[in-house]
C-alpha cells in the first residue's frame, strides 16, 4: 500500500510538472546561411559537419568551376547542409549548369549577385528567368545594398524605389539585404529605418525577407571579436521585424577566400588558419537559440513594431503608445527597446528586445492569466511562474505568448 501511494504521488507530481510546461513546436526551422563559407580547398565531410554543428543550415561559397561545386554538393548532402551555388558557369552557361545541379539533394538555390545597382535589374531579371524556366523549385538569390549606400551604388536616389524595383524586376523568392549596424560604442543611425523599409516591402509584395548578423570584423569601427550580445541584438531585431532567414557574414575568414576589395576580415568563426575562434562557439549558441524559437518566428506575421526609450527614437520608427489587452504593464524604465507584436496561428507573441548591446536593462511585463512566457529552449510556462520585473541582458530578448484578440 505504501509503495502504491508513493508511485501515485510520483505520478501526480510528474504530471503536474509536465502540465505546467509545454513545448512550442515548429514545422521546419529558420534557415541560417553562412556567407564566405568553407573554401573549395577545405571541402571535406569533417569541415561541413563542423559547420552544421554550429547550427548552420545553408552554405554560400564562391567556387571557381563546376567540379568544385559538384564536390561541395556531394559532401554537403552527406551531412545535411544545403548549398547556394555560385560559380562562373552559372553566368556563362546557366541552362547547362542548372540542368547539371537542379536535382541534387543538397541544392538550395543559385547566387546571382551581391549588392547590384538598379541599372543591373533587367539583366538579373533575365538571368533569373532563364534559370527558373528550367528549375522553379530552387530560389535565385540576389542580396541588396543597405539604405546608406549612395545613389551611384543604388542607381537611384530613392532607396524605397531601389527595393520595390528589385521585387518587380527580378523573380526572387525572398528579399535579402545586408547591414552591419553594431559599432564599437553605438548603433548605426539608419539601421532600424532600413528594417522598417524592408519589412514594409516584404508585406506589400508578400515575399519573406532574410537579414544579416555580423560574425567577423568589418572595419576599424566594428567590434572584434563579435560578442554574443551584438549578435543577439542583430538577430532578434531582424526576427522582431519579421525576418524569415538569418545570414552570418562571414563563417570562414574572408581574408583567405577572395575578400571584397579593401576589406581585411578577421575574427570570423573559422580563422584564416582554419581554426575555430571564440566566435564559433558564440555562433553555435546563437544558432541554437534561433532554432529553439522557430516556433515563435517561423511563419509569423508582423502586427506592429514599436520602439521605447528616453529622447528620440530611431529614424523612421514609431514610438510605443499602446499595448495588447492581455498585457497590463510593459515598462523598460526609459531604456531603448523594440516591442514587436507577431501573429501566428491562434496566438500573438510579444517580443521585447534590449537595444543596448553593452548593458542590461530592467524590464517589467505584467499580463492577465492568459499570458505565457516563452523560454529560450522553446518551452512555454505561465508568465506568473516568473517575477514580473527582470533584468534583460544586453542585446537579449524576452518573449510572451497569449491568444489572438477576438474581434
Amino acid at each position: 500500500m505504501k509503495k502504491y501511494f508513493l508511485l501515485l504521488l510520483f505520478w501526480f507530481l510528474f504530471a503536474g510538472y509536465s502540465n505546467a510546461q509545454e513545448k512550442l513546436e515548429s514545422i521546419g526551422q529558420i534557415p541560417i546561411l553562412a556567407w564566405y563559407s568553407i573554401p573549395a580547398s577545405e571541402t571535406t565531410v569533417a569541415r561541413f559537419q563542423e559547420m552544421k554543428d554550429a547550427g548552420i543550415t545553408h552554405s554560400l561559397s564562391f567556387y571557381s568551376n563546376l567540379e568544385e561545386v559538384q564536390k561541395a554538393l556531394d559532401v554537403a548532402a552527406k551531412v545535411g547542409v544545403k548549398l547556394v551555388v555560385s560559380c562562373p558557369e552559372l553566368k556563362s552557361d546557366p541552362e547547362k549548369t542548372v540542368r547539371r545541379f537542379m536535382n541534387h539533394p543538397a541544392l538550395a538555390g543559385y547566387h546571382l549577385m551581391d549588392e547590384p545597382s538598379m541599372r543591373l535589374y533587367p539583366e538579373l531579371g533575365a538571368w533569373a528567368g532563364k534559370i527558373q524556366a528550367i528549375d522553379n523549385k530552387h530560389f535565385c538569390y540576389v542580396n541588396l545594398f543597405p539604405n546608406f549606400a549612395d545613389s551611384t551604388q543604388l542607381g537611384t536616389k530613392d532607396y524605397k524605389v531601389y527595393v520595390s524595383e528589385y521585387v518587380r524586376q527580378i523573380p526572387v523568392q525572398f528579399i535579402s539585404f545586408d547591414y552591419y549596424p553594431v559599432l564599437k560604442d553605438r548603433l548605426s543611425k539608419t539601421w532600424y529605418q532600413n528594417l522598417e523599409q524592408i519589412s514594409e516591402e516584404s508585406r506589400k509584395s508578400d515575399k519573406p525577407f532574410w537579414a544579416f548578423a555580423l560574425t567577423t570584423n568589418y572595419d576599424d569601427d566594428h567590434l572584434t571579436p563579435q560578442t554574443l550580445a551584438a549578435m543577439r541584438l542583430q538577430v532578434y531585431s531582424d526576427l522582431a521585424y519579421g525576418a524569415q532567414g538569418i545570414q552570418y557574414f562571414t563563417y570562414w575568414s574572408a581574408t583567405s577566400v577572395n575578400a571584397p576589395s579593401g576589406e581585411d576580415q578577421r575574427g570570423a568563426p573559422i580563422s584564416v588558419a582554419g581554426k575555430r575562434s571564440v566566435v564559433y562557439d558564440r555562433v553555435k549558441l546563437m544558432s541554437q537559440e534561433i532554432q529553439n524559437l522557430s516556433g515563435v518566428f517561423l511563419g509569423s506575421k508582423v502586427v506592429s513594431v514599436r520602439h521605447t526609450g528616453l529622447g528620440k527614437i530611431p529614424l523612421g520608427t514609431i514610438r510605443l503608445t499602446s499595448l495588447p489587452k492581455a498585457i497590463k504593464v510593459l515598462d523598460t524604465n526609459g531604456a531603448p527597446a523594440i516591442v514587436s507584436i507577431l501573429e501566428k496561428d491562434e496566438n500573438l507573441f510579444l517580443v521585447v528586445v534590449n537595444k543596448d548591446f553593452l548593458s542590461s536593462m530592467k524590464l517589467t511585463v505584467f499580463g492577465d492569466e492568459s499570458v505565457k512566457k516563452v523560454l529560450k529552449d522553446g518551452n512555454v510556462v505561465p508568465s506568473s511562474a516568473y517575477e514580473s520585473s527582470m533584468e534583460l541582458d544586453a542585446g537579449d530578448v524576452a518573449i510572451y505568448m497569449f491568444p489572438t484578440e477576438k474581434k
